[in-house]
């Protein structure tokens, strides 16, 4: 099956040149094509032929996309989409100037959205997150990561895990699935922290791996949550069983998270917003890759990862809305990445490398996504404007026109109401 996506104004190809990753200055080449049609040719990017001489070739499928730009499918490389209930009592809370911190220590905060989720079945969380990954296509993300830790025992781990494996099965983006038991210690573990550590290693882990429920083990290395020598112990299992190691760490303290998730060459540190001067150059041309969460920042009133340190440091940084109950109840990609230009100072070209070959790379997929290169799948996003700086620039709007995975149009804007046929 050949396609032609024709006349684009711009075909944004974030080219890595082969390297299928951007770190520092690197991330504000973005390789912009004009002039050119893009080709598909069984669900891969084929070409990008002159506009001169598309009647030259004689495709199955032409789809028009004159004035509009065409970029890499978006990668959300970290999401907590799997949740049940609301949190809405907590943020008032917060309004009133009480700490996260604070009201996870008082038994509230992911504990909360525990209590909702045991208390729900499959069918219910399913039809729960159905619409949240809807949502998430309707922005031009084709690749979804999921991670689960709302449940905090055997029966309900599991029984998010495969919740997000049947959400991969329904919709046709790749949803990945992360295995987060390490989230926070749960109120019947309270003060038996060996116990539920324990309860990880033996039981949970081996099952996961052998019934290939998870491709990432993920933790939470905070004071409110686990030790850098509980996490140690963890990823050594997980390491053990082949799952690939990802981290949630310097968040609102630094407790050695960084070095436990180095030694296992995690794919990603997340979060870094209180990342400290001296460990910033443990990722300067390391292949971790920096994963920064604005919407946390912004939602708590907090402070922003460093992230022109990283990039000027030649770090590789990526971006994600952490869509959760709690600390970032915002879904919206784009507003993120105008969060990190208005509030990291990131330039327009840096937060689309961030969300598209850097997020592949966050999730070990950059080799097959995140840049339309010749030879990759053909996972793209079709934006209704004729320069990129828009989709930064128009702040909460979603500008996304089409959404393709594999050469296939998955999401079209649906027609605007009100105008006469």
């Amino acid at each position: 099956m050949i396609k032609l996506f024709l006349h684009p104004s711009q075909i944004v190809t974030v080219d890595t040149k082969g390297k299928n990753i951007k770190r520092g200055t690197e991330m504000n080449d973005l390789s912009v094509v004009t002039g050119h049609s893009l080709l598909i040719e069984n669900n891969l990017i084929k070409d990008f032929i002159p506009d001169a001489s598309v009647k030259k070739i004689f495709p199955d499928e032409i789809l028009d996309v004159k004035d509009k730009i065409i970029l890499p499918g978006f990668t959300e490389c970290h999401t907590h989409t799997a949740f049940a209930g609301s949190r809405s009592d907590e943020f008032r809370q917060m309004l009133r100037g009480i700490h996260y911190e604070e009201i996870a220590k008082a038994g509230g905060g992911i504990n909360t959205t525990v209590n909702a989720v045991r208390n729900l079945s499959f069918d219910e969380l399913v039809n729960i997150c159905r619409p949240r990954v809807e949502n998430f296509i309707s922005q031009g993300v084709t690749t979804l990561e999921i991670k689960s830790g709302y449940g905090l025992d055997f029966e309900n781990e599991i029984k998010l895990l495969k919740v997000i494996n049947y959400l991969n099965t329904i919709f046709k983006i790749d949803i990945i699935p992360t295995f987060l038991g390490a989230h926070t210690f749960p109120k019947e573990f309270k003060n038996d922290h060996k116990g539920y550590v324990d309860l990880i290693v033996e039981k949970m882990l081996p099952y996961i791996a052998e019934n290939n429920l998870a491709e990432f083990c993920d933790g939470f290395c905070e004071k409110t949550a686990f030790s850098a020598n509980e996490i140690d112990k963890i990823f050594s299992k997980a390491a053990g069983l082949g799952l690939g190691i990802k981290l949630h760490t310097e968040q609102f303290n630094s407790i050695g998270g960084i070095d436990a998730a180095l030694k296992y060459n995690a794919v990603s540190v997340d979060h870094l917003e209180v990342l400290k001067q001296q460990d910033l150059g443990k990722l300067t041309g390391s292949n971790t890759v920096a994963v920064l969460l604005p919407g946390v920042s912004f939602f708590l009133n907090y402070d922003y990862a460093p992230a022109r340190k990283l990039i000027d440091s030649n770090a590789i940084v990526a971006l994600a809305t952490d869509f959760n109950p709690g600390s970032s109840h915002i879904s919206g990609l784009a507003f993120i990445m105008s969060l990190a230009a208005l509030k990291m100072n990131m330039t327009v070209e840096e937060t689309i490398s961030a969300v598209t070959i850097n997020s592949a790379k966050a999730l070990n997929l950059s080799e097959d996504r995140g840049s339309i290169e010749i030879g990759k799948r053909a996972d793209l996003a079709v934006f209704n404007t004729n320069d990129f700086s828009d989709i930064v620039y128009s702040i909460g709007k979603n500008l996304n026109y089409m959404t393709i995975k594999n050469g296939n149009v998955i999401y079209s804007e649906p027609t605007r109401l009100g105008g006469k046929n």
